[in-house]
């Protein structure tokens, strides 16, 4: 934690010495200590639009995970449906989402919908993959023994797949959270009102780059937080996994 802490001094420290010494304009690339003043002066102007996009990066992220899941489980259970549609996921994700969101928003309008869509689905791909891989990864032993005992397909994935996934879910989640604050981004700045993508895409054109930059200071921060949170929910919910990778509790 300290040498982060120190890295991240040092950045900043190179980031001010850059632009006193290297006669930037701050409305090119603003010193640190302005965006932190911004930070202070405007947020009566970014904390809406920081619950904005909070709230909407939350609501994607819920839905990747459950979409992701659902669908690991199903091309899990059936491997035609996995090497016929695995392909096709792998593929999608070679689709830009600035292409995607204008016709999203085409056919869900500008409400919360098409934004929650745009999150969905750029989370949606880890979320899914690492759920997979976590379901293949079970030792081949369990499911023979369970067959074994009699148990029925839906069993085994019940009691022993799906549990020895959940690690790789987690995983997947915590990747997820920093492409949804991006997916976020995308989806306001395609058409929105409100949230920091949206006050990003007004205060450039009106040289306000500080703000845009304590914006953007906030999205990580947003991304940071979940990260955290999401490690420690892994480990309470899951102390198993942690004993596995030889972590002590």
């Amino acid at each position: 934690m300290i040498v982060a802490v120190l890295i991240v001094a040092a950045l900043l420290g190179a980031w001010e010495l850059y632009t006193v010494l290297g006669n930037v304009d701050s409305f090119i690339l603003p010193a640190p200590h302005e965006v932190a003043s911004a930070l202070w002066t405007d947020w009566d102007v970014l904390r809406p639009d920081l619950g904005t996009t909070l709230g909407e990066v939350l609501l994607g992220i819920l839905l990747a995970v459950a979409l992701g899941a659902l669908f690991a489980a199903i091309v899990h259970l059936s491997p035609a449906l996995r090497r016929a549609l695995y392909p096709l996921l792998v593929s999608s994700q070679t689709i830009p989402v600035v292409i995607v969101a204008p016709l999203l928003i085409a056919w869900l309008g500008f409400g919360l919908a098409p934004k929650l869509a745009i999150i969905a689905l750029v989370c949606f791909f880890p979320v899914t993959v690492t759920t997979l891989d976590g379901l293949a990864s079970v030792d081949p032993a369990l499911p023979k023994l369970m067959r074994t005992l009699g148990a029925s397909r839906w069993q085994t994935f019940r009691r022993v797949e799906a549990p020895a996934a959940l690690p790789s879910l987690f995983s997947g989640a915590r990747i997820a959270v920093a492409v949804a604050v991006i997916g976020a981004v995308f989806a306001e700045q395609s058409g929105s009102s409100s949230g920091l993508g949206h006050l990003i895409t007004l205060a450039i054109p009106q040289l306000e780059t500080a703000r845009a930059y304590a914006a953007v200071v906030l999205l990580a921060l947003v991304a940071v937080v979940l990260f955290t949170i999401l490690t420690v929910l892994e480990r309470v919910l899951l102390p198993w996994a942690r004993t596995d990778r030889g972590v002590s509790p």
